[in-house]
């Protein structure tokens, strides 16, 4: 994912400023909690059809890029 910032926002009056999906209400927890409870990018869509694929691959890609960083403050 090139660049998941025009896709991850955050908004301090959605969702109490957690990073959410641009035009959504949906936040990368509530992605990334979907993918690791065992649904497939497939059935979030199906679910969620506001989101897309790449949605969902710019939730990883800013969860990746944020534990990157804490490894490198530590």
């Amino acid at each position: 994912m090139e660049d998941y910032h025009k896709i991850i926002i955050r908004d301090p009056n959605k969702r109490f400023g957690k990073p959410i999906i641009i035009n959504t209400r949906i936040s990368v927890y509530d992605v990334l909690s979907w993918l690791a409870s065992g649904m497939s990018p497939l059935e979030i869509v199906e679910d969620f059809p506001e989101l897309k694929e790449t949605d969902i691959k710019a939730c990883l890609a800013f969860a990746a890029d944020r534990e990157r960083r804490l490894i490198s403050v530590s």
